[in-house]
């Protein structure tokens, strides 16, 4: 946890799509949680040391990644690859949500190892952070033979989110409502496959499954890879009350279309953005970054909008005290630009056009994590960080 001053802020993006933008330019942060938010003049940010030019570009909550698959370390077996969660740093990622650890080679599936990695997991993740970014992890994949006595052991485990219904055995309305219910009868998130098969003996899901299992979120609506039919995002939108998902390794086309029918139907709260990697997809940095500027271009949604999407919309479902520039939300904060070369002139701009915008500096509980991205291009407009450059960051 740390003190800082952010200053010379463009334009604060707050993360909340009932007040988008704030009037400021400058961000205080003491003991890691916002403390003030204006101008200059009218903010106390006496015996802060640490001061951060933001040099005119915006601020946006950290981005919160709301559907990935880790398995233990940052490592992904599914890819070969390691260290992708830092990697996803450097796209302005703060926070992942767990959809389930299957790819885990030799996953168990019976009821006592099914419980025993998804413990394992939560304990793991809630105690590791790989380059500072939080992971929710831990997400128990529902097989057949648990019991509801099985749920109380999960929570008093630090279980919080069930992952993708449809990734098992258990995917038939009958066999998986009880278990969804006894899950959030104990506070946990439960997720669910949506579209076509994703990996090997996963299922092809729909709107009439997802209403009959009654979910909270709706994962991949735009496919993991395969996208469902736009008739059952349709149904899903009006006959419940669902996160809509959408993420990277899906129907690029398909993202605009549902952009468009969420916003139509008055539900941009509902809405959320992940990437659904590591996957066949691939491990994918920028893939949020990437799913925003699907989401404001092709979908036509005011890019302020669409960073709620991918922060405070996710924080909120997940009851995380991040996701917000708000006072008393964790400082988990990314200055972004627009990309040297570009047309645009700032992040938010950037996103309108379809491109990835620049990551010029990640914060996260008040620590300047990154100054400048290895992964974005160069920011028109370099954030000024003292202390970092002379330590050769």
């Amino acid at each position: 946890m740390a003190d800082l001053v952010i200053r010379n802020i463009g334009q604060i993006v707050t993360g909340d799509l009932a007040q988008p933008l704030a009037d400021g330019d400058t961000l205080v942060i003491r003991g890691g949680r916002i403390a003030a938010i204006g101008h200059a003049a009218a903010v106390d940010a006496s015996g802060i040391e640490r001061v951060v030019d933001a040099n005119g570009a915006d601020v946006w909550p950290g981005l919160i990644d709301s559907h990935t698959h880790p398995v233990l370390g940052d490592f992904t077996p599914r890819q070969l690859m390691i260290n992708f969660i830092e990697s996803g740093l450097h796209g302005g990622v703060t926070r992942i949500i767990s959809a389930g650890e299957v790819h885990l080679p030799g996953r168990p599936r019976d009821p006592l190892g099914t419980r025993a990695l998804a413990i394992v997991a939560a304990k793991s993740w809630a105690a590791h952070r790989p380059g500072g970014v939080k992971v929710l992890g831990g997400s128990v994949i529902l097989e057949p033979g648990l019991v509801e006595a099985d749920f109380d052991e999960l929570q008093r485990g630090g279980v919080r989110v069930v992952g993708e219904v449809g990734l098992s055995g258990i995917y038939r309305p009958a066999d998986a409502r009880p278990m969804v219910e006894w899950a959030q009868a104990r506070g946990m998130v439960v997720m669910m496959h949506i579209g076509g098969a994703s990996i090997p003996g996963s299922n092809g899901l729909g709107a009439a499954e997802a209403l009959a299992i009654g979910p909270d979120i709706a994962s991949h609506t735009n496919g993991g890879p395969t996208a469902a039919p736009l008739r059952d995002i349709e149904r899903l939108i009006a006959e419940s009350t669902m996160a809509i998902e959408v993420v990277q390794a899906g129907n690029t086309r398909r993202v605009g279309e549902i952009a468009r029918l969420v916003a139509r139907a008055g539900a941009l709260g509902r809405m959320i953005i992940g990437t659904d990697t590591p996957s066949g997809t691939g491990v994918i940095p920028l893939g949020v970054l990437r799913t925003m500027a699907w989401v404001a271009s092709l979908g036509d949604i005011d890019p302020a909008l669409v960073v709620a999407l991918a922060t405070g919309n996710t924080a909120r479902i997940y009851g995380l005290d991040e996701g917000r520039i708000a006072c008393g939300a964790a400082a988990d904060c990314i200055i972004a630009d627009a990309p040297v070369g570009s047309e645009a002139r700032d992040a938010r701009a950037t996103l309108a056009l379809g491109d990835t915008p620049a990551v010029a500096a990640v914060v996260i509980d008040g620590v300047v994590r990154i100054a400048g991205s290895r992964n974005t291009p160069a920011p028109q407009r370099r954030a000024g960080i003292p202390w970092m450059a002379a330590a050769g960051h």
